[in-house]
């Protein structure tokens, strides 16, 4: 009855919930579901230790950082970097910059 994945017709939804917020990833039938949701955890850890416990308004304030971080994370649909540090390592020079 509780599961983290619906398909629908080629393609899956892969979703988390923390707290108040929902992250969804789609992806094609032959995608890792439990890979997707370790990369959405990876996702909320790298959003916690930048904003301290993310919550809906860090997101909605900072959407140009968290489609950095996505940007940096993913490529091409492949995830590339799952290094905390290596993932914030330019917001924060962005950060200090401005």
């Amino acid at each position: 009855e509780q599961c983290s994945f619906v398909e629908h017709r080629n393609y899956k939804v892969v979703y988390r919930r923390y707290a108040s917020l929902f992250f969804l990833v789609g992806v094609d039938n032959e995608e890792n579901e439990l890979a997707i949701l370790e990369f959405i955890h990876l996702l909320v850890e790298t959003m916690d230790r930048h904003f301290g416990n993310v919550c809906e308004l860090d997101i909605m304030f900072h959407l140009e950082k968290a489609h950095f971080m996505l940007e940096e994370m993913v490529m091409n649909g492949c995830v590339v970097e799952t290094s905390k540090a290596n993932i914030l390592s330019p917001i924060q020079l962005m950060d200090k910059a401005s």
